[in-house]
């Protein structure tokens, strides 16, 4: 059940078969149910999650009760309040179950005790920090600078599988637009496809 981890980690560092069974003792495959809430916003975060299979997701919910999402996971990703697990602070995100998942419970300390055995994972944690950065600011930029349309193709890049998963609401929350307008906007692409 730890396998993609080891995989995904072994892209970045060499880890013997000892050394992972080691890093890996203290680690927890969790199921959570489509729906299912990891984290609250204003409880504190306490653990990473690595996604086996299904999809997490982490939004806001604004004082309209209005929904924005800030990031999906999907298979091979990451997802975790870093300012909470760091920090000690209440989250101010939600975190749930966006399908039937399963995922590897990463404890705050992993990257550390895995540090010990092979001092290449702090890179490693580094290098997934500052993609994480660069994921965020882009992110940010998309979102005050970019049309609707642009935002919708950066999407579809960056999760190319997704469109068929989660519900159109979710996409035009992604992307910090309403479903109608989400609708106009594959309109206009599917046209101007068509057009070409």
């Amino acid at each position: 059940m730890l396998d993609q981890l080891r995989s995904y980690l072994n892209k970045s560092i060499s880890l013997t078969d000892d050394q992972f069974q080691i890093i890996s003792a203290n680690l927890k495959i969790k199921q959570f149910v489509k729906g299912e809430t990891i984290l609250r916003a204003g409880e504190i975060g306490t653990n990473s999650y690595f996604v086996n299979s299904g999809l997490l997701r982490c939004f806001s919910i604004d004082q309209k009760g209005k929904e924005h999402i800030i990031q999906f996971a999907p298979e091979n990703w990451w997802v975790s309040d870093r300012n909470s697990i760091l920090f000690n602070e209440p989250s101010d995100f939600f975190y749930d179950a966006a399908e039937d998942t399963q995922a590897v419970v990463i404890p705050k300390d992993f990257f550390d005790r895995a540090a010990q055995l092979d001092p290449c994972v702090l890179n490693m944690n580094n290098v997934m920090l500052h993609k994480s950065i660069r994921f965020m600011q882009k992110r940010i930029n998309m979102l005050l600078s970019a049309t609707a349309e642009e935002r919708y193709l950066d999407f579809i890049h960056l999760y190319p599988n997704l469109m068929l998963r989660v519900p159109q609401w979710m996409i035009a929350s992604y992307l910090g637009i309403t479903p109608e307008s989400l609708s106009r906007v594959r309109k206009d692409l599917a046209h101007k496809h068509f057009k070409a």
